[in-house]
């Protein structure tokens, strides 16, 4: 969506029948098994099918079963699908106990947009549960295993708000600092182990969810003046960025933050 009608301002990550939804890369994960949480739609989706596409066997990982159900459909055989909450005790207990994990893209997460001064502690502890420790508890669960099988990629899922500040958005941009730290420390542990973790930030990204939002003319001026491309990302954008540093073509990148930005945080 540029000002002045850019096409690009449309769902990327769709509802289609077939894996030709997901982007063509020319990686290789054949025999790999992926866990993709919040994989129902949107971003999630995407990187589901691209990961599968690329040959991986993906564990898709959503709390509705009719959005699983459609996911693994596309995915022609590649794919899993678990119903299930990462705010669970048992999701952890789960992840821990597969016989292999190669692949972690961390992706479950979410935002509530308000004035700081109007944001309550329901608010402001959900947000915490959900952005930053199940993120945790999601990554520490899947460490276990890649460091008992010696080797392994964490991908979490953060965001430009992990790297910049933004007005109604004081919650949000403190637990994508924090996935950010989080990426960088658990690199800095597990790197010797033979287990990379890494960040994917993008900017405001097409989906149904996002889409509304820039039906306000104020917003939509605020994200485009802020975007030097002109142009928000699509799901396949985002799942560029992890099939990249899921793949050997990576295998040097640990504990850094891969932006999807157009430009946003270079200014």
């Amino acid at each position: 969506m540029r000002r002045g009608g850019d096409t690009r301002l449309q769902p990327g990550g769709g509802n289609g029948a077939g894996m030709s939804e997901a982007p063509k890369f020319s990686v290789d994960l054949s025999g790999q098994v992926a866990v993709v949480t919040g994989a129902g739609r949107g971003i999630g989706r995407s990187i589901a099918l691209a990961l599968a596409q690329a040959g991986a066997r993906v564990i898709a990982v959503a709390r509705t079963q009719k959005d699983l159900d459609e996911l693994c459909a596309a995915a022609e055989g590649q794919m899993e699908g678990w119903a299930a909450d990462v705010l669970d005790e048992g999701f952890y207990r789960r992840i821990e106990g597969m016989e292999r994990i190669d692949i972690l893209v961390n992706n479950a997460g979410g935002n509530r947009p308000m004035p700081m001064v109007e944001v309550d502690c329901e608010t402001l502890d959900s947000l915490i549960a959900l952005n930053i420790r199940s993120v945790y508890l999601t990554a520490q669960a899947a460490a276990r295993r890649m460091v008992a099988q010696g080797k392994g990629v964490i991908i979490n899922m953060s965001s430009q708000m992990g790297h910049v500040g933004s007005p109604r958005r004081t919650v949000y941009c403190m637990t994508k600092h924090a996935v950010e730290g989080l990426t960088k420390a658990m690199a800095v542990e597990l790197g010797p182990q033979g287990v990379r973790v890494v960040s994917v930030a993008p900017t405001f990204v097409v989906t149904p969810m996002t889409e509304p939002m820039f039906a306000d003319p104020d917003f939509s001026k605020f994200v485009f003046d802020r975007i030097p491309m002109g142009k928000l990302a699509q799901p396949e954008d985002v799942a560029a960025a992890v099939l990249f540093l899921a793949s050997p073509a990576a295998a040097l990148i640990n504990g850094d933050s891969l932006k999807v930005d157009g430009g946003w945080t270079a200014q």
